[in-house]
C-alpha cells in the first residue's frame, strides 16, 4: 500500500506561508516596526533648545525623540524610531533625519520620507520651548 504524498505545489505553498509568518514576526516583535508609540502622560524636558542647531537637529536616544529646527525658532519633534524596521535614527545631516540601518531619510520640517525603504513619515510630537528648554509631548 502506498502512502499519499503531498504535491509539489502544496509543499511550496506551505513553505511560503511559514516563511512569511516568520519574517513578519521577526520584524514586528524584535524591532518595534509598525508598533504604535506609547502615549506620554505629560511633557518631557529634553534640555536646552540651544542644543538644536538651525537647519539641523538632535537625537535624544533615551527618549526616542528627534528634535529639529528647520528655521530659526521653529522646532519640530518626531519619533526617533524609523518606520521601516524600528531602528533609532542616527542623526541629522544636510537637513535630513538619517537612519543608517537601511538608508531611510526623513525631512526635518515634516518627518516625511525623502528616501526609503521607510514606508511612512516619522510620527510627529508636540514641542514647545519653556524657559529655554525643549518640552516634548508624545501622542
Amino acid at each position: 500500500m502506498t502512502e499519499p504524498t503531498a504535491s509539489r505545489r502544496t509543499v511550496l505553498c506551505c513553505a511560503a506561508v511559514a516563511l512569511a509568518g516568520a519574517t513578519a514576526a521577526g520584524c514586528s516583535s524584535s524591532s518595534g516596526g509598525g508598533k504604535e508609540e506609547p502615549k506620554s502622560a505629560g511633557p518631557v524636558d529634553l534640555g536646552p533648545a540651544a542644543d538644536v542647531p538651525v537647519g539641523g537637529g538632535k537625537v535624544y536616544k533615551e527618549q526616542a525623540v528627534v528634535v529639529t529646527q528647520p528655521a530659526a525658532g521653529e522646532y519640530k519633534a518626531f519619533s526617533a524610531k524609523c518606520t521601516h524596521a524600528g531602528c533609532l535614527v542616527n542623526g541629522v545631516v544636510k537637513e535630513q533625519i538619517q537612519c543608517l540601518c537601511h538608508g531611510s531619510r526623513f525631512g526635518i520640517a515634516d518627518g516625511a520620507v525623502q528616501d526609503g525603504p521607510a514606508p511612512s513619515p516619522l510620527p510627529a510630537y508636540r514641542v514647545a520651548v519653556q524657559n529655554g528648554n525643549l518640552q516634548v509631548t508624545k501622542g
